[in-house]
């Protein structure tokens, strides 16, 4: 399972989607899907709306439901990325779109994945107050995802905000206690415990450094963070 934030899709342009970033996570997904690895995406909206930054007077659901379909835009502009690159895509939405996407099945979904497509999950789980980060967590673990990747726009995990903080430290190896009783900000607490409870081991890493996309979905121990369960995860390194 790779989730894509939307904030990453809009580049340096600061809104919408940049092209030229569309392109290179197309490149890498399609390199991907070519050696074999079965790939789903969640992508997030933030790019052109998000249900926390509603305006005042507008009900935190119906803001919800715009960022949903949000989503869905970026789901249909990746697809058509892909596709241009000859890797078979098929989106598939928690709310019904019929004309442009499929509605989520899950035995669908995987008939999709086992026979070599990706799978694009867009409109996060369909109900308001649940992130994208959870929906994809939710995806990845109806569909018996091995790992879940979380591309950002920093190279991991840090102790603290590396956008804000220089000295920042950079955290190589963690367990999913860790994450939760450090509050460290991967993603909210609901993915985190979706990931821990059906053993999804976690690797979030930075989606702007070429190649990195298909590094880590392909097992490059070096690349971002690695989130695992306490029986599984090494002693905490950090740079």
């Amino acid at each position: 399972m790779l989730k894509v934030s939307g904030e990453a899709l809009e580049g340096s342009l600061g809104y919408g989607i940049d092209p030229m970033v569309l392109q290179t996570i197309a490149n890498e997904v399609a390199a991907a899907a070519s050696e074999g690895v079965q790939i789903a995406v969640v992508v997030g909206g933030g790019n052109f709306f998000r249900g926390v930054d509603r305006w005042d007077g507008m009900e935190r659901a119906t803001a919800d439901y715009v960022g949903m379909l949000a989503t869905v835009m970026n789901a249909i502009c990746l697809q058509s990325a892909l596709e241009a690159r000859g890797i078979a895509t098929r989106v598939q939405t928690a709310i019904e779109m019929q004309e442009i996407a499929e509605p989520y099945i899950r035995r669908r979904a995987i008939r999709h994945l086992e026979r070599g497509r990706v799978v694009i999950f867009g409109a996060g789980t369909g109900n308001p107050f649940f992130t994208t980060d959870t929906a994809a967590a939710l995806r990845a673990a109806e569909i018996g995802a091995d790992a879940f990747f979380k591309a950002t726009k920093v190279d991991g995990v840090y102790d603290k905000d590396p956008m804000k903080n220089p000295d920042a430290i950079l955290h190589k190896n963690l367990t999913f206690k860790q994450v939760i009783d450090q509050g460290l900000s991967v993603m909210d607490e609901t993915a985190i415990t979706l990931c821990k409870e059906n053993d999804i081991p976690i690797v979030v890493f930075n989606l702007t450094r070429p190649g990195n996309i298909i590094r880590a979905i392909t097992g490059d121990q070096d690349v971002g963070t690695s989130i695992k369960c306490c029986c599984e995860a090494a002693v905490e390194e950090v740079i």
